[in-house]
């Protein structure tokens, strides 16, 4: 039975943990593909009937502590906007006559225990619900969490403050600690969520670009409007100024400026005949009619949004040791919990009370938490910026990984240059010049190749109508293509090396054409340097890291380009096992990026410590490289290497704050320096500065970048 792919959206988690919790539930249910994120609520697996079914799996997170969110399902009453309110207006009394007997002014009527008991009772209700439920869940999972210390402080204050009324003892009765324990780690989970929110604004940005409706043309000519879901690869669309693009395809008729910006950074884009349009970019000019090539998830739009989302699923491994002390933190905190009261109480003769309040102090100000936040957060926040800015990339550990490289592997032709090749002159060698033009046509048409692509377009049109008899053709990458006919002959385009394994050839020349190896055509060609090339081999020298070009061109022609760009070192005429040799060489060395852009690129990209590839590329270059540079621009190159360093940076700075945090404020609630309530308020606000951290991340201003 074929397996599918099944997505919930479950409310309740709050931070890596919680994730945690629910991925180890399902993967012990025997699931695969597992992908749990708390910051977009989505719980994703794939399922077959036969395993177990998936009223099991739901019923199975619900007992976790989480809920599922059901389509059409109603609005649960208590929010956690609601019960923040509710304990809000029950804490606040208690707050006030506690404050007040300190300022030496006494609310006689709320200091009555009975009194007290009443306004704690319904905030200790809803707290012990919530953290309790949640508490649980996370035990039986495996992987205890933060609200286990939670409920076990503002337990511990309540039932001692009962005891404490039940047998006389006001000194012993702070009922207002428990209350305002659970209230204030409301209000920090009430801020954290909104600011957790704010990090997935990227997914929120993208997805507004999907529209509803398209107007398709029928065969008849007719146009009709269809929602969105119905569009099909191969539909002809109509697209009008004031549109959004309903899909990815290839405009067949009309021209118009399409508005980039948010898919790929560019602003304004003329489009015409052939060219690509991406679903999602805006046509504030021209109307086009255009073939729907990719729709949904396999469009660029589809596969953003789906990286943004995935993006934390790909662990740094700077997140790994935080993720070992997650693991045992709870455990490791109820200890130092227990041992703190035992070495106040045996030990240096502290009260009871006292020992007790030191404890639930270490208990509430203990905060794992933020260690689990600071990674996905800035993942999200930072996956999400060079999205905006045209960037693709797969996963947070490519995000460290990037920033780390020391060296810069090249391709020349599409990546340096143009790829957009002119001829400049045509050596025949047969006087029938026009089957000689059909030929190469007609074998080009074959290949991906830059070089191959440039000569259809400059051949389509001097033919003169040549008819070809039936040809069977192979490529072969690096090398060029090959047909034969029913008689035998064998035709041969591509460079120097259809001629020998040394790539001896009679002549410079780009491309050649043989028949039975006997020469027919020379072809010329000129390929410019990108406009943009020299400032980014520039910058990159700047950091430390060096350019290398491998090529599989000509010798003149590769080091004609690298002295234009300043690159020492450079290889040409390499063939594709050529370069992944060097590629594997480098990378043993150190950190190595391979930039690329063909189908000859595909090994080289995957075996480079990072693959980036160009988005104009062949789709399996895309498939083999970790980042993609959208249409085509070597200067986010820069963008992309920037960007990946402040993101790792705001990473290390929470993951640092969180280390202090918690090494600094557990050994000061221990040594009874701090009132649980205080602890409570540290506690709620250390997540809050991790996210802010990250949050912060989307508008700092970049060198090369700026705030966008």
């Amino acid at each position: 039975m074929e397996k599918k792919v099944v997505e919930l959206k479950v409310e309740g988690m709050d931070c890596a943990n919680c994730a945690q919790s629910i991925t180890r539930y399902l993967e012990r249910k025997g699931l695969e593909d597992v992908f749990v994120s708390f910051q977009t609520k989505e719980v994703r697996f794939k399922w077959q009937a036969d395993q177990l079914s998936l009223d099991e799996i739901k019923k199975g997170i619900a007992k976790l502590g989480y809920t599922i969110a059901e389509p059409n399902q109603a609005v649960l009453f208590w929010t956690l906007e609601r019960k923040l309110a509710a304990s809000a207006l029950f804490t606040l009394p208690l707050l006030l006559h506690h404050l007040g007997a300190m300022a030496g002014i006494h609310f006689h009527a709320l200091g009555h225990p009975a009194v007290q008991f009443a306004l704690c009772l319904p905030v200790f209700a809803l707290g012990a619900w919530h953290f309790g439920k949640s508490g649980l869940g996370s035990m039986k999972s495996g992987t205890p969490n933060m609200d286990v210390l939670i409920f076990i402080g503002g337990t511990a204050a309540f039932v001692y403050s009962l005891v404490g009324w039940m047998v006389g003892e006001p000194d012993y009765i702070f009922f207002e600690t428990s209350a305002t324990i659970f209230t204030l780690v409301f209000l920090g989970n009430y801020i954290e969520h909104r600011a957790v929110g704010q990090t997935t604004s990227a997914i929120e940005e993208l997805s507004k670009l999907q529209v509803k409706k398209a107007r398709r043309i029928m065969a008849s000519g007719t146009v009709i409007s269809i929602d969105h879901d119905d569009i099909e690869t191969g539909f002809i669309l109509q697209v009008n100024e004031g549109d959004q693009v309903p899909a990815d395809g290839r405009i067949l008729s009309g021209s118009a400026t399409l508005d980039e910006s948010l898919l790929t950074g560019e602003p304004s884009v003329r489009k015409t005949g052939r060219r690509s349009a991406n679903r999602g970019s805006l046509v504030p000019r021209g109307n086009v009619t255009m073939e729907v090539t990719a729709v949904g998830d396999r469009s660029l739009l589809g596969q953003m949004i789906e990286l943004v989302k995935t993006a934390q699923q790909d662990k740094p491994s700077i997140q790994r040791l935080a993720d070992q002390i997650s693991a045992i933190f709870v455990p490791a905190v109820l200890v130092i919990a227990a041992v703190a009261f035992m070495v106040n109480y045996f030990g240096f003769d502290v009260s009871f009370q006292k020992s007790l309040m030191n404890s639930i102090a270490v208990l509430v100000i203990s905060c794992p938490c933020a260690m689990g936040l600071a990674t996905p957060t800035a993942i999200m926040v930072g996956v999400g910026r060079l999205a905006r800015n045209g960037i693709l990339v797969k996963g947070g550990q490519t995000v460290e990984i990037f920033s780390q490289v020391r060296r810069i592997v090249f391709d020349k032709t599409g990546t340096l240059t143009t790829g957009q090749f002119k001829i400049q002159d045509i050596a025949y060698h047969t006087p029938d010049h026009n089957r000689v033009n059909a030929l190469v046509y007609f074998l080009e048409k074959h290949s991906s190749h830059p070089i191959a692509q440039s000569l259809v377009e400059a051949l389509e049109h001097r033919q003169n109508g040549v008819k070809l008899e039936p040809l069977t053709v192979v490529e072969d990458k690096g090398i060029g293509v090959t047909a034969q006919d029913q008689q035998g002959n064998l035709y041969k385009v591509g460079s120097r090396r259809i001629f020998s394994q040394t790539g001896e050839a009679p002549s410079p020349a780009s491309v050649f054409l043989t028949c039975n190896n006997h020469l027919l055509a020379e072809f010329y060609l000129e390929d410019e340097v990108k406009e943009e090339a020299p400032a980014v081999i520039r910058a990159l020298q700047s950091q430390g890291i060096e350019p290398v070009i491998i090529s599989g061109d000509h010798r003149d022609k590769t080091a004609r380009v690298a002295t234009l760009l300043g690159v020492k070192e450079y290889h040409a005429e390499q063939l594709p096992s050529e370069k992944l040799r060097f590629i594997e060489r480098y990378a043993a060395q150190e950190p190595t990026a391979m930039v690329g852009d063909g189908i000859n690129d595909a090994p080289a990209l995957a075996k480079a410590t990072i693959g980036v590839s160009l988005s104009n590329a062949s789709q399996t270059a895309i498939q083999s490289a970790q980042i993609i540079l959208l249409n085509g621009r070597i200067d986010f190159l820069i963008k992309a290497l920037e960007i990946c360093k402040h993101t790792v940076l705001t990473i290390r700075q929470s993951l640092g704050w969180a280390f202090a945090y918690n090494i600094v404020a557990i050994p000061i609630a221990a040594a009874g320096f701090l009132n649980p309530m205080w602890g409570a308020l540290f506690m709620a606000f250390s997540d809050v500065v991790v996210i802010g951290n990250a949050i912060r991340l989307r508008h700092k201003w970049i060198k090369g970048v700026g705030r966008r």
